[in-house]
């Protein structure tokens, strides 16, 4: 027999709408699960928004304040999807209540953020998952087993790169995302958040870094009123940037490697360029998010001249069985989120964590912390 999960999304942009997707998947790809999510409750603070996802998507009910999922009896377990300066009071309040957490990344504006929610959800013995998304993709984790598995020797240096181009028109509205107070570091914790955890993933602990970051589009123009996603306001009074566009960083890691992490949310040309390399002293090992099932893989003694070849990854990598059932048959974005979701309502089902846990997100949120650090004073400085 298989239990009901009540579930809420708080926050229903466009990744509210992912993870909604995401838990009515569930049954479909993952059909043992001993839970199955059940819609109960959507909120979102902007007028028409949750009734417009409640009648669309089938939750139960809709509501403007968050605050009422958390005393929701019919809620055991909750998506937090709102922008990142509300993830530390949400994520405490709900732990608190007792609700299991799907957090998406990076858990705040800061590691005192996710420490606080970290702390909240081991105190209150709930689970709770990150939605650092691309360490899901199978064929990045067949790279992590190639890489723990010395299949390239021991790893040397790494270089993962996360260039898009959503901030780069100069007419893109100054929403929350371009503020210190709300919207934290930037691109450092939009996408060098998902390198940081990529590096860890494949590579181990950081042990030591340095950052320099800028601002190349200074200033934006203010909007009236609520926007989603990535809106234009052509036209409207400017404001000031208050953020980081790009960081650059090198990388220590603790085994001894080294590394470059790359960010840039106004890199024209480049639509979520997201990958990386991992050299060792026998190989080498290559991903590229825009051909997400694909690894180049580089084996052998040859050391000079030693060809790369391109695997199509299949049902022996990661979750891959659950969608497709041979190599090279494409997997998307949303499945990575289905993977996520799977982890999420395993953990709760079972009492023990699987995937991306909080964590993970505070060592990646100390990280992002310490680019800050670095960028500021010019040095090398440990997270």
């Amino acid at each position: 027999m298989v239990d009901a999960l009540g579930v809420a999304v708080i926050g229903f942009g466009w990744m509210g709408r992912v993870h909604t997707r995401a838990y009515a998947r569930l049954p479909h790809h993952y059909p043992d699960l001993p839970l199955r999510p059940r819609l109960v409750t959507v909120a979102d603070e902007v007028a028409g928004r949750a009734e417009e996802a409640a009648e669309r998507f089938g939750f139960a009910c809709a509501t403007r304040d968050w605050r009422e999922v958390a005393a929701d009896p019919r809620v055991q377990a909750v998506s937090v999807t709102a922008p990142n300066f509300l993830h530390r009071e949400i994520g405490v309040t709900l732990a608190k209540a007792g609700k299991h957490l799907w957090i998406e990344k990076p858990v705040g504006l800061s590691a005192a953020d996710a420490r606080a929610v970290a702390d909240a959800v081991a105190r209150a013995g709930v689970q709770g998952t990150v939605g650092f998304n691309y360490r899901n993709a199978p064929a990045v984790e067949a790279a992590r087993e190639l890489i723990v598995s010395g299949g390239i020797g021991t790893v040397t240096h790494v270089r993962v790169r996360l260039f898009s181009d959503y901030a780069a028109d100069p007419d893109t509205a100054l929403t929350w995302r371009y503020e210190r107070r709300r919207g934290g570091s930037g691109v450092l914790g939009d996408l060098a958040s998902h390198g940081v955890d990529l590096a860890r993933f494949l590579c181990g602990e950081i042990a030591s870094l340095a950052a320099d970051t800028a601002v190349f589009v200074p200033e934006r123009a203010r909007t009236g009123g609520a926007t989603a996603g990535h809106a234009l306001a052509p036209g409207g009074e400017p404001g000031p940037v208050e953020n980081e566009d790009y960081v650059g960083c090198l990388l220590r890691f603790a085994s001894g490697a080294r590394g470059v992490l790359e960010a840039c949310r106004v890199s024209v040309g480049e639509q979520n360029a997201y990958g990386f390399e991992v050299h060792g002293s026998r190989g080498a090992v290559f991903w590229d998010f825009r051909r997400m099932n694909e690894l180049g893989v580089c084996r052998g003694t040859g050391y000079r001249d030693q060809p790369v070849s391109t695997v199509h990854v299949g049902p022996g990598a990661g979750e891959f069985a659950a969608f497709q059932p041979g190599a090279a048959n494409a997997m998307g974005y949303d499945d990575l989120k289905v993977i996520e979701a799977h982890r999420f309502v395993r953990s709760v089902a079972e009492g023990t964590p699987y995937g991306t846990t909080l964590a993970d997100a505070v060592r990646g949120a100390r990280a992002l912390d310490a680019m800050a650090r670095s960028a500021r004073t010019g040095g090398w400085v440990s997270p």
